[in-house]
This record gives structure tokens, sequence and C-alpha cells, in this order.
């Protein structure tokens, strides 16, 4: 027996390519496709290893293992352990709650992060955009865990956006019942009301009504669906949204970083509308809040000087795209300086709504749940990085049969660290998998 053992270990490797061209001898490949090397091998292996190695066991127990390696930075990415379960035991994948999260865009077209606390239960001290789960006291009741609808945007997800983006940053996302406006509130009342709503003391709808406002949901533009990967015991499905504060109406801006000193709670005026300077919720949940440039966080990022998440970093070269004149997509540090008037500041803005309406299916639809894709000959990148895969959407949404999918043509390159990912690039499915220049320069 013992015997048996050792020279199964020692034929591993030739039995994992052989594994391979089997199955596609069952789907009807023919035996040309199969190099005569391997079949000749193959056949002098003595009878009883042949059996074992096509087994349906041995193939099943082979695609667990390399499943579980490729999952392992993916689960380790969120603060868990590896699931090393057996099949028997493991437990069904998690219901994603539903939560939903807005990039908030400045009147000079930048981008609002928070970072998280490090007690944090959720991506602790990373930057993230506002928003978090819904509430269904706050924000009414979605559709069954099973139903189709759970996972589309609706005015549940819309009011849930808006609540969150205001108890975590202070700035509110209303109109006012009059001329349609930015609900503009002192800023003691609207501290006051952060409290009332995050402790449940209030509805925000009734908040927002004794302000005389109302949530302004028809503002926020879709933008991408993400459902956490069914490895990860704690999962969630996402609704991303857009939302852009009025322009400035006064004189042109920089793009580079901007620090006006500016310490009476209020930003610049924004088509003659005072927009709040984002605030943290006292340290609950979040330490700092800020806006800068989507290419100044993704700089950051790159630099380990910041943690962001696959997500976020996918979502904020997207917009770095269109709103910082890159001279080249990844070119991060080379942001301009030269002043940008509002008329400039609106045609980016409007570059980027097109830019989301397109697609198939269009950004405003598509849903993600991203996969660590297998390194192509088996081999593992030398920079230690995974190539996370973003065309499906999760097994939820596959259920559903409606052809929903997430993004075919870019990949999210990460080391997943015990501090959190690291070392993150958008690159070409290409580039990523066959090593191409941009997936080995980044």
């Amino acid at each position: 027996m013992a015997n048996k053992i050792d020279l199964r270990t020692s034929i591993a490797t030739i039995i994992s390519h052989i594994i391979a061209m089997l199955k596609n001898l069952t789907n009807g490949a023919s035996n040309s496709a199969l190099p005569s090397l391997l079949i000749t091998r193959f056949l002098q292996l003595p009878a009883p290893i042949r059996s074992f190695a096509t087994s349906n066991h041995f193939r099943v127990e082979q695609d667990d293992k390399l499943l579980t390696e490729a999952l392992r930075g993916q689960t380790a990415s969120n603060g868990f352990s590896p699931i090393m379960a057996s099949a028997k035991d493991r437990k069904p994948p998690a219901i994603p709650k539903p939560s939903a999260s807005v990039l908030l865009i400045s009147p000079t077209n930048q981008v609002l992060l928070l970072q998280r606390v490090k007690q944090s239960s959720a991506f602790p001290s990373a930057h993230v955009f506002p928003g978090g789960n819904v509430s269904p006291s706050h924000d009414g009741d979605l559709p069954a865990p099973d139903h189709p609808d759970r996972h589309l945007d609706n005015a549940v997800y819309r009011l849930a956006a808006v609540r969150e983006t205001f108890e975590e940053s202070g700035i509110l996302l209303a109109r006012n019942n009059g001329f349609g406006r930015l609900l503009e509130v002192p800023e003691p009342e609207r501290e006051e009301g952060r409290k009332l709503i995050h402790g449940n003391r209030i509805p925000f709808t009734t908040w927002l009504a004794q302000k005389g406002g109302r949530a302004d949901v028809e503002g926020l533009v879709p933008f991408t669906r993400w459902v956490t990967p069914t490895n990860v015991p704690k999962r969630f499905t996402t609704q991303m949204y857009l939302y852009f504060l009025p322009t400035l109406s006064s004189a042109p801006i920089t793009e580079g970083l901007r620090d006006d000193g500016n310490d009476d709670g209020y930003d610049d005026e924004a088509e003659g509308q005072r927009i709040p300077v984002p605030t943290t919720d006292g340290g609950l949940e979040h330490t700092t809040a800020r806006f800068l440039p989507a290419s100044a966080w993704l700089r950051l990022a790159q630099e380990g000087r910041i943690i962001l998440f696959p997500p976020q970093f996918f979502l904020l070269h997207q917009v770095a795209q269109h709103f910082d004149a890159l001279p080249s997509p990844t070119a991060y540090g080379s942001i301009s300086r030269v002043p940008v008037s509002r008329e400039e500041l609106e045609a980016r803005r409007q570059r980027l709504r097109e830019f989301v309406a397109t697609g198939d299916p269009p950004w405003t639809e598509k849903c993600i749940s991203p996969t660590v894709m297998p390194a192509r000959d088996g081999k593992k990148r030398e920079d230690g990085r995974v190539v996370l895969g973003l065309q499906r959407p999760g097994p939820e949404v596959e259920a559903e049969g409606s052809g929903r999918r997430g993004v075919e043509g870019e990949c999210v390159l990460v080391e997943f660290k015990k501090d959190g990912p690291r070392k993150l690039a958008v690159v070409t499915r290409e580039e990523a998998l066959g090593g191409g220049s941009g997936g080995a320069r980044l």
C-alpha cells in the first residue's frame, strides 16, 4: 500500500495534466488532441493507478484543491481564514446582505472616501465610499432573498444610499420641497440628525420632512452592483451609485490636490449653494473623510499609503479616465494642475454619464462577483498577485437566468496581505492571463 501511495505522489504532475485532457475526451474531443507522449506514459502506468487517475473522486479532489488555493487570497482579503472544511462539512453560502454605496462627486470633480476604523468588522482601516446596509425601518422592505428583484436597483437601495451618506459624512443628498434646490440644514441640526437617525430614534424620511425636504433619489446614477464571492462568510449585494454635487459657479480651479484652509463647515459655493465639508461620524465607523481626485486615491493605494479593496480601486480607475486628463490609463501620478473651467468640469461629467450608459449590459446594470482566475499553464505570477475576473455576477444572479453579467475585458491584479489588498492594478484580460506588458509592469 505504501508503494502505491509513493507511486501516486511521484506521478501527480503528469496525472494533473492528463485529467484536463481526459475531460476533453469525455466532451467529444478526438484522441489526436492529446500529446502522444502523455498518452504513452499514461498507458504504461499500472492498471490500478490508471483507474484511480480517471475516477470521479480523484477529479473532484484535484478540482477542490485548485479551487481552495485560488480562493485563499480572495477570502483572506476580507479578514477571514481560508475555508478548509471537507465537502460534507461545508455550509451553504451566506445570503448576501443588501447594501448601497455612493461615489460622491464634489463640485470640483473629486471623489469622497472615508477611512474605516481599525476595529471595523468589514474592511478595517480601508478607505471606502460612503454607504452601508439597507435598513427596513428607514428605507423599506426588499424582495425575499430568492426573488430576482432583490439584486436590482430600486427605491429602497437609493434611499439607503442617501441615508448612509448622510450618517457617515454629514452631506445631505436631499432637495427642499419648495424650489427643488439642495436642502441646506444648519450644522448643529445636521449633526443632531445624524445621531438620531444612526440610533434609530427617528425615521430618516420623517426627519427630512421635518426639515422641509426629501431624499434626492432621482439624482443617483446606478454604477454597477457587486456581489461578494460565495467563499466569504460575510457577503453583500451592493448597489453602487454616482452622485454629482453642483459644480462651482466661481473662478476656474486646478485639478490637483486642493486645500484652501476653509474651516467654516462649508465648501465653496456651487451654483449659489453651500456644500457642507464632509466630516466623520465621530469615530463610530470612520476616522477621516476627504475629497480627492480619483487618480490621487489610486496613486496613494499603489504607493501603499492607503488600503483600497478591488471594487473601490476598479471604479475609481473608471472615473479617473473621464475626470483627470491622464496621459495614459494608469498614469495616476500625472494628473494635471492646469486650471479647469466650470464648462470643462461639466463636459467631463457628461462624458462619464455617457460612458456609464454604454456597454452590454450597460454599466448601470453590470453585476460583478470577483473570482480568482486560475493561472495560465498552472504557473503563479512572479509578483505574487492573483488575477480577479470581473465577468461573473454571482450564483444568485446567475440563477435568475436574466443574462446579467459583469465586465468582460478588464481584470484586477491584487496581492492579498494580512493588512489588506496591495499592489492593485487594472489591466486587460489578455495582459492579466498572458503576462503582457501591462500585467508585468504594474
